[in-house]
């Protein structure tokens, strides 16, 4: 007969830290797409820009696996991949529209919100189970994640959403 161990919270840890991870790599592979279809200049520097900083965060996520004696690796993640899949919807079939823009930020906010999400709740964990050392670097994921929410938001209300609402 099969013993079932008792998962812990360090089990959870790692399977929502290999969640995580997968979902940077997904977003990394989506980012160049996004700014590619973005319309306006700011919405391409923007979506490049936080390319370069998912990299950093994938890099720091691998130092957190590193910590734990652990290989980095991802699990499949269905939530990012469904976020990722709306927003390949939004770009086939807003493109070349006025609202264009504005579908894509709202795409990438999605995303932006999934992640503030998880590196709260891994922040808690770490704490928790005496992680001094990942605290840290998921801070600094943490903290960037909401300063892009935030230029998101500003780029919306400064232009994409007022373009969106005037007809072709």
């Amino acid at each position: 007969m099969a013993t079932t161990t008792t998962k812990t919270l360090d089990d959870l840890f790692l399977d929502t830290l290999k969640d995580i991870y997968f979902a940077e790599k997904q977003i990394l592979k989506a980012l160049p797409k996004m700014a590619r279809a973005a319309q306006s200049e700011e919405g391409k520097a923007g979506f490049l820009q936080h390319r370069d900083e998912t990299q950093g965060q994938i890099e720091r996520l691998d130092q957190v696996f590193e910590l734990l004696g652990k290989p980095a690796r991802g699990k499949t993640c269905e939530a990012i991949q469904g976020i990722i899949a709306e927003g390949e919807e939004i770009m086939e079939e807003f493109k070349g529209s006025p609202a264009l823009d504005a579908g894509l930020i709202s795409s990438a906010q999605a995303v932006e919100h999934y992640e503030i999400a998880r590196y709260g709740t891994l922040i808690a964990w770490a704490n928790q189970l005496g992680l001094k050392d990942a605290v840290p670097l998921l801070q600094a994921n943490l903290a960037e994640e909401v300063a892009t929410d935030k230029k998101l938001t500003q780029l919306a209300q400064a232009s994409a959403n007022a373009k969106g609402k005037k007809a072709a």
